[in-house]
């Protein structure tokens, strides 16, 4: 019995143990305590905790403001990385297990450190290392160190609150270490950079040169230099360079030509640059005469003399010799010359090299003929509407000129060996190019000579139309005459003159005689104030309105009308229109009045006595009279005169 007890307290026992442990895996564990935070980089914070019984992670959280980074670790110490540099964070810790997670731990305000300085690192000279970067959020300065890379030697050390440092007194061709990190305003000091530098190489010593005559080549040779991995040997002569890369102590440079004068140099090499070349040294030979001489005008006034390079010239004289017996020369040590020169010239030109050993031998000698000059004092007199002469001053150089004449929808053109020219056959209102070339048998056309602008007379307007609108005033109207900005309309009888000047093609004369025979003419004019006079057909002005218009009532509501004839040739026709009809009546020959009968009433009439024409139409424009006929009472018709303000009744 007893053993049965025992057995069930033991069954007991475990079961109680069991619940405990799936109670403790449902439940959040502890708040975790944190024992220390710190920050070795920019980019992170590490925590210490004491660890909590039945945790499984742990859960660190870095909160800058608004924004957080969170990291899961399995046990301390945990790592945030993802971090600002320079920046302070809220660090807090959180246990979690299958149960879930605890509260956040009691933060810790922890700043990361400084960010590393990105360094730019060059070596200007074979015995100096530069090193700049960006200033870096919170720096208060910064700490560069630099050493040998292979431990030999000094560490450099420089602290600094600039952005730029150079090191200086360096060994050339040496690789170099460089370190540097930033500090805050605490002194605590951020992530460090660290960048291998080279410097450039050393100039080279002790060059040689060996000259093989009979192989025409050099072979250059030089002590090795610390740190070069490259050399360049440069062979200059001139615009002449040649040259050799080599990675050994020496270089052979072939194909050197007879009578040329090189200057050789070397050139260290390595990944960090390049050193300064070395003191040239001279490589000489003897000077040949000067071949493929060449001779072009490249644009009117200038002579380019060219030729080959001589090996071993030191320079060149070029004698150019005009045919009048003027000499000038060039002395240079390029392989062309250039030269003033004159129009209509021959020039003898020969090329010599020198060196200090002397002078070439002469080469060929050569000539040249420049093109004749463009003729000068251009004038051009118009001798009539569609000719114009054309002269100029005889020019150096010229056997025979040439001139033409381009514009409107043709040209001219004459050849002569004199110096004057007449165009004709010119249209009228055209702006002509004129130019004048010169031609010789030796180079032919002067083609650069420039054009004159001439510009003909204006068009005489193909039509003219003369209406007239008064009495007195006739409107002229013409067509556009080409080349013609203004107008002047003249008619012109022995009786008087009427004169208009206009930009239009039209205008209004005035102060016309009636009956009269006019004379017709118009005068083109040009911006440039040429003139053509143009006749046309004469005019005649109509004949005279009657005066003294009267009307006179009639019975059967009759009307008789009196006027005063101009002259006595003149007929009159005497018309009466209104809205019931339109009535006429022509006197007998030699009376001035006639009547008009029937006249319907109720309706004002307008009366018009005018000359009648055989030709023309009507006129319309004599002065006129109003009559009105009414139908009350004794029909007494009324007449209205025109442009007065009382009326008669008869």
């Amino acid at each position: 019995m007893h053993g049965a007890k025992s057995k069930s307290l033991a069954f007991t026992g475990a079961l109680l143990g069991c619940l405990e442990m799936i109670f403790s895996a449902n439940t959040a564990p502890d708040i975790p305590v944190i024992d220390q935070a710190y920050s070795k980089l920019s980019n992170s914070i590490t925590v210490e905790w004491r660890a909590v019984p039945g945790a499984t992670n742990y859960m660190l959280t870095a909160q800058d403001g608004d924004s957080f980074v969170e990291t899961t670790v399995k046990n301390s110490p945990g790592t945030v990385t993802g971090l600002k540099p320079a920046t302070l964070y809220r660090i807090t810790v959180r246990s979690i297990n299958s149960g879930g997670k605890s509260q956040p731990s009691p933060f810790r305000n922890v700043k990361t450190v400084l960010a590393a300085p990105i360094l730019s690192v060059r070596s200007p000279s074979c015995d100096s290392i530069a090193v700049s970067w960006r200033a870096v959020h919170m720096a208060a300065g910064f700490s560069v160190s630099l050493m040998r890379s292979d431990g030999l030697g000094r560490v450099l050390k420089h602290n600094t609150t600039n952005t730029s440092l150079i090191f200086t007194n360096l060994d050339p061709g040496t690789l170099y270490t460089i370190k540097a990190y930033a500090w805050n305003a605490n002194g605590m000091p951020g992530d460090d950079f660290t960048y291998n530098q080279r410097t450039s190489p050393d100039a080279p010593v002790g060059v040689k040169v060996a000259f093989n005559s009979g192989a025409l080549r050099a072979v250059i040779s030089w002590m090795p230099t610390e740190g070069a991995l490259t050399y360049s040997v440069t062979v200059s002569s001139g615009l002449l360079k040649l040259r050799c890369n080599t990675s050994s102590a020496s270089c052979v440079v072939p194909s050197l030509q007879c009578s040329s004068e090189y200057d050789v140099s070397v050139t260290a090499h390595n990944d960090a640059g390049s050193s300064e070349p070395t003191d040239a040294v001279s490589l000489k030979t003897i000077p040949c005469a000067p071949v493929n001489i060449s001779i072009e005008e490249d644009e009117p006034g200038h002579l380019l003399v060219s030729w080959s390079s001589v090996s071993l010239g030191h320079y060149y004289v070029v004698f150019v010799k005009s045919d009048d017996g003027l000499e000038v020369h060039c002395n240079t040590s390029y392989t062309q010359c250039h030269f003033q020169s004159d129009c209509g010239f021959t020039y003898f030109i020969s090329v010599f090299a020198y060196n200090k050993a002397g002078q070439s031998p002469s080469g060929d000698v050569l000539n040249y003929t420049t093109a004749p000059c463009c003729p000068s004092d251009f004038r051009a007199v118009f001798v009539s509407s569609d000719t114009v002469r054309v002269t100029w001053a005889p020019v150096r150089g010229a056997d025979l000129y040439e001139t033409r004449a381009a514009g409107g929808s043709g040209a001219a053109l004459c050849r002569d060996t004199a110096t004057a020219c007449s165009l004709s056959a010119l249209q009228c209102g055209t702006r002509y190019n004129i130019t004048v070339y010169s031609f010789s048998e030796a180079r032919g056309s002067s083609a650069s000579c420039a054009p004159h602008y001439v510009a003909t007379a204006p068009c005489c307007p193909n039509d003219l139309v003369l209406t007239q609108v008064t009495q007195s005033v006739t409107n002229v109207s013409w067509s556009v005459g080409r080349g013609a900005q203004t107008y002047v309309t003249t008619l012109e009888s022995p009786k008087g003159q009427a004169k208009c000047h206009t930009l239009q093609n039209y205008c209004l004369l005035g102060c016309i005689t009636c009956g009269t025979n006019y004379t017709v003419s118009l005068r083109a004019i040009s911006e440039t104030g040429l003139t053509s006079s143009c006749a046309y057909q004469g005019y005649s002005s109509s004949a005279c309105c009657p005066s003294g218009v009267k009307l006179y009532r009639l019975s059967n509501n009759g009307i008789r009308v009196f006027w005063r004839a101009s002259d006595e040739t003149i007929n009159y026709n005497a018309d009466l229109r209104g809205s019931k009809g339109n009535f006429s009546c022509t006197p007998s020959s030699g009376l001035s009045h006639c009547d008009i009968t029937k006249i319907p009433c109720g309706d004002v009439y307008t009366v018009l006595v005018a000359p009648v024409t055989n030709k023309r139409p009507k006129l319309t424009f004599c002065p006129k009279k109003i009559y009105s006929v009414t139908c009350s009472g004794s029909s007494v018709g009324m007449v209205i005169y025109r442009g007065k303000s009382n009326a008669k009744h008869i």
